[in-house]
């Protein structure tokens, strides 16, 4: 088992900075904005061939007795139950405050080991910028800078040298699916994912914008290992007002390009805006597979239900080949049946799909309706293969297939659709055209003999016309 260090201090001194270092990555969100950290975050780093796992906390407020302040602390503390060493980071250039002094006194009560190291030390002399630390009697201040990796490679060693030896883990590739929770705020996308997960695993609270940060997260269930994504709402670009909103809909952007599956959540309680609209077709665009979560189900009249339910095919009629699912994430009504979706539609993704299977469809596709002729000749589809997956992508290969129109294309999408019962994935057909064996073909040099010829030929056909 991989030791784990815990990142813990008050906001804005430098955690997600150091997790980044850590993970050489840029999973976390990094500006110079404090609370902009709210839930765990973690992450894989490694020195030499010592793996480790980090922890990414929300800044911690200790006098917090309620609001989301309260949330992110009670988040900092289930982190730090999980630590095998919690790094209790200050800020150098600000000195030792009021709040470092009572999370130094919160975090010996845990009883687990601390290293204490005093951030943004570029440039200055050591002893000088961790004197007045000594005073909190967690060990020696340790001065780092994990903008610019000063000390940090050195510290990281210390801090691995203090834990247990552990076997180093053999790499495997995971073919475990990669689930995506997006949608606009305050739908429930957290609320879901901590009804899939059976726990408060990210904060969930009755107010718009509360999760800033694409959270990955693996878990088990049904005997099936998954990596869910918890995302920040995406709203309108005229109303992302905010620096750190603007970075967060960026970071739900890359979630939906780095997931297998896409479960859009929707309220049911509201109507289907124009944003569920974008972002169901940015989904789209992206090809992944896709399950569509009207949640808030609960508590509806059949009125309600009914106009909700005509007003989605009506405004997501483009996602037809998505499963719909009616749900309560407050009270995990539903839930089972979203991840047999989510399972089908990760199957339906990733399917492998023989080239004879493929060339026959087709061949019964062209004979049930042939292509439109596009000028001259009418295009002509010889066989088909498959091209890729995550969506599935099927390449034709035939002869004035630039002329295909678009909708003689959806019906050979619908028809493999069909054929190989492909529910979930949208499908994409790429045409390759042969080119014309003769068309580089360079004209055979004619001998002196056989140019002889051709002029008597020429000849005597004058002599006939006289």
């Amino acid at each position: 088992m991989l030791p784990t260090l815990v990142l813990v201090g008050r906001p804005n001194v430098g955690k997600s900075t150091l997790f980044n270092r850590l993970t050489r990555s840029r999973d976390a969100l990094v500006a110079d904005l404090p609370g902009l950290t709210r839930d765990r975050h973690y992450g894989r780093g490694r020195v030499g061939e010592r793996p480790f796992l980090v922890v990414d906390t929300g800044g911690l407020e200790p006098v917090a007795k309620e609001g989301i302040m309260h949330e992110m602390a009670k988040q900092t503390r289930q982190a730090i139950d999980e630590a095998d060493l919690v790094m209790f980071i200050v800020d150098g250039r600000a000195g030792l405050t009021p709040q470092d002094r009572i999370i130094s006194t919160q975090l010996r009560k845990t009883g687990r080991p601390i290293m204490l190291l005093v951030n943004k030390a570029e440039g200055m002399q050591s002893a000088r910028i961790t004197a007045e630390f000594h005073e909190l009697g967690i060990g020696t201040p340790i001065p780092i800078s994990s903008a610019h990796g000063d000390n940090v490679a050195e510290m990281i060693e210390i801090a691995l040298d203090e834990l247990p030896a552990i076997e180093p883990e053999i790499e495997e590739k995971s073919n475990k699916p990669k689930l995506a929770i997006v949608g606009r705020p305050n739908v429930g996308k957290s609320t879901l994912v901590n009804a899939i997960l059976g726990e408060e695993r990210v904060i969930a609270f009755d107010q718009p914008g509360t999760t800033r940060d694409s959270i990955y997260i693996d878990f088990e269930r049904g005997g099936r290992e998954y990596t869910i994504i918890d995302t920040a709402g995406v709203r309108r670009r005229g109303k992302v007002d905010e620096a750190v909103e603007k970075f967060s809909v960026v970071k739900t952007l890359q979630a939906i390009e780095d997931a297998n599956v896409i479960v859009l959540v929707v309220d049911a309680r509201d109507q289907i805006t124009e944003q569920d609209a974008h972002l169901a077709d940015f989904v789209l665009q992206t090809g992944r597979a896709l399950v569509l979560a009207v949640n808030k189900w609960d508590g509806l009249d059949e009125y309600k239900r009914d106009t909700a339910k005509r007003d989605i095919e009506r405004k997501l009629h483009f996602l037809s080949f998505a499963k719909h699912h009616f749900i309560s994430a407050l009270n995990g009504t539903g839930v089972d049946a979203l991840l047999k979706s989510v399972n089908q539609a990760y199957a339906a993704a990733m399917v492998k799909l023989p080239t004879p299977q493929l060339t026959r469809v087709l061949m019964a596709a062209l004979e049930k309706q042939q292509p439109p002729r596009g000028g001259v000749f009418r295009p002509k589809m010889r066989y088909a293969h498959q091209g890729g997956s995550n969506p599935p992508l099927i390449v034709i290969h035939g002869s004035a297939l630039d002329k295909v129109p678009d909708g003689y294309k959806r019906y050979l999408e619908k028809c493999f659709c069909e054929a190989f019962k492909l529910e979930g994935t949208p499908l994409r057909i790429d045409f390759k055209s042969g080119a014309n064996p003769f068309a580089d073909k360079v004209p055979k040099k004619l001998t002196d003999s056989e140019e002889r010829a051709i002029l008597r030929v020429k000849a005597r056909g004058k002599r006939k016309i006289g």
